[in-house]
């Protein structure tokens, strides 16, 4: 019985290190993300995303700057949540070698994004960031305010917008907090 109460505690002590924010492979849907293309300002890129025959999100499409366009994003929005215990974002990726960015917002109704960029490979990823480095930025613009303080998170979003004509594929595995 002792044996049990100890193996209970470090289990739950271990699932407390880390806290999902989205694994596609559980939710097995994608009906709580949206895309935002930049056709909010006239633009003509397109974005979709799916999930794809392994489970995961696949965030998919074509980038233009036809039309002062740029960019393709997903969102997802959930109750607000404390990060504060937490110092890294992970995500577990399989890009296709372009730059994506990552944003967090406190308030989903807040208008900047706490944003940090990060690269693929072409392979399978886990990727480590951490959440003092996502600095405070608007239409792509940084802005005179403190990194991100890493308290509530109510907001997430990727951006693909690398100033050209271009395809993308990012598929998604999983969006954990540590």
């Amino acid at each position: 019985m002792k044996v049990l109460i100890i193996l209970l505690s470090l289990s739950v002590m271990y699932q407390d290190s880390s806290s999902t924010i989205f694994d596609f492979k559980n939710a097995k849907n994608t009906s709580n993300w949206y895309v935002v293309n930049d056709g909010v300002m006239g633009g003509l890129s397109k974005g979709t995303l799916s999930i794809n025959n392994l489970g995961n999100g696949l965030f998919q499409g074509y980038v233009t700057t036809d039309n002062n366009g740029g960019f393709s994003s997903i969102r997802y929005e959930f109750n607000k949540k404390d990060v504060s215990k937490f110092k890294h974002l992970i995500i577990k990726v399989k890009g296709d070698g372009k730059d994506y960015n990552f944003r967090i917002k406190e308030k989903s109704s807040q208008r900047y994004s706490y944003t940090s960029t990060f690269k693929t490979t072409g392979e399978r990823q886990t990727i480590k960031i951490p959440l003092s480095s996502f600095y405070p930025s608007y239409r792509g613009y940084n802005l005179d305010k403190p990194n991100y303080l890493a308290g509530v998170m109510e907001e997430i979003a990727i951006l693909v917008g690398n100033k050209k004509k271009e395809k993308f594929s990012l598929e998604i595995e999983s969006i954990v907090l540590d």
